[in-house]
């Protein structure tokens, strides 16, 4: 199983063109992915350098069919001025493509606190999808994380700990409880409950984390998502560093726009829960593309 993670920059690569279809074209060249996860998509914002204000979550979504689309934009503003649609909408944010089935979907809004500190921010989201992977379920999740206020993105590393240790802990009630038992209960109470909203989804530890999370390998907030729990849940490890261990990450933003980032790091990971290390096959970043000011990054599952 294939998964790219990619902060797509609105699709705008170094040369300033914005371009979707470029993008879809250099993720697959890095690999033939199960699972597409993008930050940074933005949808009737023709402000940003380079955009016609396009529908990218609909135009990605065009191009890759037999793909889900799972859109999640924490930023979702009444579009304003003189070329804007009477009622039309803007947003900005995270988008996860899936051709595997999609068991479940769900979008959790990051903390925003104010910091009067930062010059500016913006709303953040976690997008998570439960895809039913070829060994069982599997919750691949995408985020982008605040840049310019370190108090909200340390925030929102701790909502998305506490998001993991939630899920964690559904799976564990799911696996404890006497299932048969209940089941025949609430049918015999309910009825057919195959249709109903509290149709239990399958619930599962193991989790596939990625996204641009504006922070660098040595930052203290790297160690603090890869921290233990204490109540059973798997903590999340890098990937890089299970499978290149001693080994510097590879830069993945900066590496050849010049004009935004005066030198070269690392900020876009992969995190896997530990049930999931010895799953963990290859994890590769296309230094080459200029499609973005990020490299996409693709891990392999077997």
């Amino acid at each position: 199983m294939k998964i790219v993670t990619w902060n797509v920059q609105w699709c705008r690569g170094v040369d300033g063109r914005v371009d979707p279809r470029r993008i879809v074209e250099h993720a697959r060249a890095l690999g033939d992915f199960d699972v597409l996860c993008l930050q940074e998509v933005a949808a009737n914002f023709p402000g940003l350098p380079g955009s016609r204000g396009e529908n990218q979550f609909a135009i990605l979504a065009r191009l890759l069919p037999g793909y889900t689309p799972i859109p999640g934009a924490p930023v979702d503003l009444l579009a304003q001025g003189s070329d804007a649609k009477p009622g039309g909408r803007r947003a900005f944010g995270n988008l996860i493509l899936s051709r595997l089935p999609v068991l479940q979907a769900l979008r959790f809004q990051l903390p925003w606190p104010c910091d009067a500190q930062a010059k500016r921010s913006m709303p953040r989201m976690l997008v998570e999808a439960t895809i039913d992977a070829p060994f069982g379920p599997l919750r691949v999740a995408t985020t982008h994380l605040e840049y310019y206020s370190g108090v909200q993105r340390a925030a929102q590393v701790e909502a998305i700990r506490a998001r993991h240790a939630e899920a964690c802990g559904h799976a564990r009630a799911e696996r404890g409880r006497e299932n048969a038992e209940r089941e025949r209960q609430s049918a015999a109470a309910w009825g057919d409950d195959s249709d109903s909203p509290f149709r239990s989804a399958a619930h599962t530890v193991s989790t596939i984390l990625t996204g641009d999370f504006n922070l660098r390998p040595d930052d203290p907030l790297h160690a603090r998502i890869r921290a233990p729990f204490g109540d059973g849940t798997p903590e999340l490890i890098d990937a890089w560093q299970q499978l290149h261990p001693g080994q510097a990450h590879q830069h993945t933003n900066g590496v050849h726009d010049r004009e935004q980032w005066p030198a070269p790091y690392a900020c876009d990971y992969v995190f896997a829960s530990a049930d999931l290390a010895p799953r963990l096959k290859a994890l590769r970043v296309d230094a080459d593309t200029q499609a973005s000011d990020h490299q996409p990054v693709l891990v392999e599952l077997e």
